[in-house]
């Protein structure tokens, strides 16, 4: 029976999942393989500290040469993270002819580009289906089983530390503060939570996602991206008065030639799946002018279901290999050539509908003035609510105002305007509406 040698680089909680299922579903990966995938080195500059997993003598090693160097070795495993050493790591496994399988989103959205290439030019495959949802097999689905599909949208729940952050808001009333706490404490959160509260953990995904949907090299710094730290108790409250709820959405659309990419807190109605999606799991939609919309959900991080993905590429390759085969197909499942560079619409081009919260003091005229300059700048109002002072009469009231659909760049313009009035108390807030998820 073949063996498939394989090197790991990066022994942490990921590395020693992807361990702990190939020691423990050995027999189910032969049966539907028929060769063994055998890790026959793993690298790290620890390896002394218990994983929790047994590891063969001399396997561990903190040379990473030893995988580079050994020609046994066909498929290496990046798991370290960031940008480099894990980009240097990547290219030398490929410049020696070795196939890939990495869990590194934020590698790919900036250096994806380099490493297809390099991968191209030398014959071997990139696999990186852990890199977006943990282990919801989006990636391949789009790739191989929707391929015949021109797609259109992309929406995605992609970052469970959010996600779970959002839930709470909205199901306890709880602040952001007093969530974000409790996400470190339970372990969905990171001690420095900045990528994922502020949007860039999924920005690296949705990078990921429009260059397979849309066939097209995106550069990340295109990507619009916002996070949830500036989201209120308010926020919430009167999203679910209007019958939406927030949610952090990673957001690609190809209308008329152009993409949008955007990742930002986005109100979407209560009927929605994507409304449903709780916790600490991810979704992620997709539309097809064949299939139509078609969602995947589950666990988007975690130990077992990362590894599951990984060990998964490791199953394709093996394939491919078994059967004699060099690389089947290209990272982005396009031919090489039929890539191209789709111009990515600027944020203030952008058309939706809006929730805007004022801050302002409770005098005759208010209203008329913010109205007022709101339809100087071709933004018409679809609802509103304003809440009454109670004791204090000289405290500001919130007005909440729904707009129809407006140019974001409209938007900016009138809440310049509006916020230097002395009437306005604080920083108008606004959230982006998508009422129509296909």
């Amino acid at each position: 029976m073949k063996d498939i040698q394989v090197g790991l680089i990066g022994f942490g909680n990921i590395g020693a999942g992807v361990v702990k299922l190939l020691r423990e579903n050995c027999d189910v990966i032969v049966n539907k393989v028929g060769a063994r995938i055998v890790l026959k080195r793993i690298a790290d500059l620890d390896i002394t500290s218990d994983r929790g997993v047994e590891v063969p003598p001399g396997v561990l090693t903190t040379n990473v040469n030893d995988i580079f160097d050994d020609p046994e070795i066909s498929v290496v495993i990046e798991l370290i993270g960031g940008y480099e050493p894990a980009k240097s790591f990547v290219l030398k496994a490929i410049e020696r002819g070795k196939h890939i399988v990495t869990a590194n989103k934020a590698l790919l959205a900036l250096h994806g580009p380099d490493i297809y290439a390099a991968a191209i030019a030398k014959g071997v495959e990139v696999q990186f289906e852990a890199s977006v949802g943990g282990g919801i097999p989006v990636l391949t689905a789009i790739k191989s089983n929707l391929a015949a599909n021109r797609f259109s949208s992309v929406f995605g729940i992609m970052n469970g530390t959010c996600n779970y952050i959002l839930t709470r808001m909205t199901q306890e009333g709880a602040a952001f503060a007093e969530v974000l706490q409790a996400a470190k404490e339970l372990g969905y959160a990171e001690p420095d939570p900045t990528f994922d509260v502020e949007g860039v953990d999924t920005a690296h995904k949705l990078a990921v996602l429009v260059s397979l949907c849309f066939g097209t090299r995106i550069a990340f710094a295109d990507i619009h991206t916002e996070g949830i730290s500036n989201i209120s108790g308010l926020d919430v409250k009167y999203a679910a008065q209007f019958g939406y709820r927030i949610k952090l959405l990673a957001i690609g659309k190809h209308v008329d030639g152009e993409i949008e990419a955007r990742v930002h807190p986005t109100m979407i109605p209560l009927n929605s799946p994507l409304a449903d999606v709780n916790g600490v799991f991810n979704a992620i939609r997709l539309t097809g002018d064949f299939v139509g919309p078609v969602m995947f959900s589950g666990r988007g991080a975690g130990q077992n279901p990362t590894a599951s993905a990984i060990v998964g590429d490791l199953i394709g390759l093996a394939r491919t290999m078994k059967a004699g085969a060099g690389r089947r197909m290209s990272p982005l499942g396009f031919l090489d050539e039929a890539i191209t560079t789709i111009p990515v619409k600027p944020m203030a081009d952008i058309v939706s509908k809006y929730m805007l919260r004022f801050s302002a003091l409770d005098k005759p005229g208010v209203l008329g003035n913010i109205a007022s300059s709101l339809g100087s700048h071709g933004i018409s109002i679809e609802s509103m609510v304003q809440t009454a002072h109670e004791a204090d009469d000289t405290a500001p009231v919130p007005i909440v105002i729904m707009t129809h659909e407006a140019r974001e760049g409209s938007i900016q313009q009138a809440l310049a305007e509006i916020d230097r009035q002395d009437i306005i108390c604080e920083k108008t807030s606004f959230i982006r509406i998508e009422d129509n998820l296909e």
